[in-house]
């Protein structure tokens, strides 16, 4: 910007032209001598130094740069990168002067390096008394993300993101953060800040409010965090706490993650708090009535009840009858008749099936089934309905050595014993008479 400047003792226009020609071709304006143009024009230049930050104002934008007039005998050009708003011309911008004139003598200039010597006052202060300042994430690079910081650009390392590691930048991109400066170097225009650091500041504050406040007992929302096979780890806010799989329902679950899946808040019931070690155990299940408690009521014995197969073992199978609530149908428990090895021969995982309640005792939490009693015993009338003396036919289904079994009615076999197999004959072996799947006349 150029002010018009007075000149005492300039000599005054003759017969009114505005120049004249003088030897050596040169015009000279109002009668001044090249010497006096010269002063003239070096009095409407700015006073300008290298290493100082000064006002320019942007007279042209092109695919070279911005253009920037510092009122200094020529302009200088930025290249446009190292603005991070957009410009127009006319608008007025600070900026640093690295180098009076170039090979082409033009000043050298830079906008970020202005920028950065207005605002590293702000920068040193806060890195100095460890001050929490908000910058604007703005793209991503090599191991990190470059953040707006008062105008100037910093380094948010990926590790240095959040607490928990993070794989996809980009969702971060536009987002305003509270971070912490945590390396500056001035020569370099480095600056590096961190997220992590004011997250795990403001963690500690909450942990410390926990251990005051964490009783057993209470009931507090948490968040999954962690998901593993014999429980979940909830964060409560400054300290995890374990929710362990079998304080996660009265029924049978195989995995946690078929209740809960990690980011879910919930809510848990501490059940034990050790100080000491700062170990939380929690539970869902306690948040619901204990489903025993009126068990007796419920099922009392003789009453025939409906569930589900959960689990089959060697020794019976375990069927749900409510949530949280199983009974168990002992082997032995499976038929009047039939000799049940396993009781897979009987029953299936997942099958519904009906049976009889034996006993329940509730401090146990043990119900025993039957499933044989939801039919009559056939051994309670058997003498009545085959009294001795009586005459029956009936299928030939073992034979061994010392005698052959016959099928008496449906799952019952008598022994004919070979001693009871002829008056006359010795007989050797059972083979001798009969052959199993015969149909024989029996007493």
């Amino acid at each position: 910007m150029q002010e018009e400047r007075e000149i005492k003792g300039a000599p005054p226009v003759e017969g009114g032209q505005e120049g004249q020609e003088r030897e050596g071709g040169d015009t000279l304006e109002e009668g001044y001598s090249q010497d006096e143009l010269a002063q003239l024009y070096e009095q409407t230049l700015q006073k300008v130094e290298e290493g100082q930050v000064v006002m320019g104002r942007i007279i042209r934008v092109d695919r070279d740069g911005v253009v920037v007039d510092i009122g200094f005998k020529s302009e200088g050009v930025i290249p446009i990168e190292e603005f991070n708003e957009s410009v127009q011309v006319g608008d007025e911008v600070p900026v640093f002067v690295e180098s009076l004139e170039d090979q082409d003598g033009q000043p050298v200039l830079s906008k970020k390096r202005a920028d950065f010597m207005l605002v590293w006052d702000k920068i040193w202060e806060a890195y100095e008394k460890g001050e929490v300042v908000e910058g604007t994430l703005i793209r991503r690079i090599k191991g990190g993300i470059v953040v707006d910081l008062f105008g100037v650009e910093a380094f948010l390392p990926g590790s240095q993101i959040d607490i928990k590691r993070v794989r996809n930048f980009d969702q971060f991109i536009g987002q305003v953060f509270s971070l912490k400066i945590i390396k500056v170097n001035k020569a370099r225009r480095n600056i590096v800040v961190s997220r992590r650091a004011v997250l795990e500041e403001e963690r500690e504050r909450q942990r410390q409010k926990l251990l005051a406040e964490l009783e057993e007992g209470q009931v507090r929302k948490g968040v999954v965090k962690n998901i593993t096979d014999f429980g979940v780890f909830i964060d409560l806010g400054g300290m995890d706490g374990l929710l362990h799989i079998t304080d996660m329902s009265w029924k049978r679950i195989d995995h946690p993650s078929e209740l809960v899946s990690v980011g879910q808040e919930i809510e848990v019931k501490v059940l034990k708090f050790d100080r000491e070690r700062n170990r939380i155990s929690l539970g869902l299940k306690q948040l619901q009535p204990h489903p025993w408690e009126k068990v007796l009521e419920k099922y009392p014995v003789g009453e025939r009840v409906k569930g589900r197969v959960v689990s089959i073992t060697d020794y019976g199978a375990f069927v749900e009858l409510e949530e949280g609530v199983e009974g168990l149908i002992h082997v032995s428990e499976m038929s009047w008749t039939q000799h049940v090895h396993h009781p897979s021969q009987v029953l299936s995982e997942g099958q519904e099936v009906e049976a009889v309640v034996l006993s329940v005792d509730p401090e146990e939490q043990k119900i025993s089934l039957g499933l044989k009693q939801l039919h009559p015993d056939p051994w309670e009338d058997l003498e009545e309905r085959y009294p001795v003396g009586t005459r029956i036919k009936g299928v030939v289904r073992n034979i061994t050595s010392f005698g052959a079994f016959v099928e008496v009615d449906e799952g019952i076999d008598g022994l004919v014993h070979i001693s009871d197999m002829s008056w006359t004959k010795r007989v050797q072996h059972p083979s001798e008479v009969m052959k199993k799947g015969d149909v024989v006349e029996v007493v």
